[in-house]
């Protein structure tokens, strides 16, 4: 028995688990992709308009490729991050909803990359073809994408609610509402409907700027639970 207590009173204690660093990818995820489609804006000229104009025309013309690459590494770390924050949830409410619903958002971008949307608001050109990669770029990955990032904010709120973490419930909530509202406008925008339509890209950039946000302020708080 005193053998045992000295080896016992010898080991070092464990260190303290450190934040998963998965989580790490949601905090550059949304920056990188913003600095980017931001960037490509104002060098594309050619009739592209940031404030008229969604992000997703950037990856039409020759200069295309860029932003099809700043759609599959921002999905790519979305994913990344949907891993570390189901490691960070469980156990516990929303460790499965909620990092799965990131997830669809990750899918949606990867998704957003490969499949080129069809020409919106006269860029790059004033004809506008229906094309099979358009549909699917809209209603396969771009409209389930945001719909599973604005159920996730609202999920979150109902999640951190049962956590105990009131401010971080109330954000989330504030912030899924904002989406939705912002996402409203930039469709009815690109679409046409006035008086939406001058500025249906800043709409969405808005949108997806406070989706972007509270994924970063997610990873934080996750990496401090940790």
């Amino acid at each position: 028995m005193t053998v045992l207590t000295r080896v016992a009173a010898a080991m070092p204690e464990r260190p303290p688990s450190r934040p998963d660093r998965l989580l790490t990818a949601g905090l550059i995820a949304g920056p990188l992709f913003t600095l980017a489609y931001l960037v490509e804006g104002v060098l594309r000229g050619h009739g592209y308009s940031a404030v008229r104009h969604p992000a997703s025309s950037l990856s039409l013309g020759p200069q295309g490729w860029e932003q099809i690459l700043n759609f599959l590494v921002a999905g790519v770390l979305v994913l990344v991050f949907a891993v570390g924050l189901r490691r960070s949830l469980r156990p516990g409410p929303g460790a499965r909803a909620l990092p799965v619903l990131i997830g669809v958002w990750g899918v949606g971008l990867l998704g957003a990359g490969a499949f080129r949307t069809d020409p919106v608001g006269g860029y790059p050109t004033a004809a506008s073809p229906v094309t099979w990669h358009g549909q699917v770029h809209d209603l396969v990955f771009s409209l389930p994408g945001f719909a599973a990032l604005a159920i996730a904010m609202l999920t979150a709120a109902v999640v951190f609610a049962r956590r105990r973490a009131p401010r971080m419930a109330v954000y989330s909530a504030v912030s899924g509402l904002a989406f939705v509202v912002l996402f409203a406008f930039a469709t009815m925008g690109f679409s046409g409907t006035s008086p939406w339509v001058d500025a249906a890209g800043l709409w969405q950039r808005s949108c997806v700027s406070a989706g972007w946000l509270w994924l970063a302020v997610l990873a934080v708080n996750r990496r401090a639970a940790g």
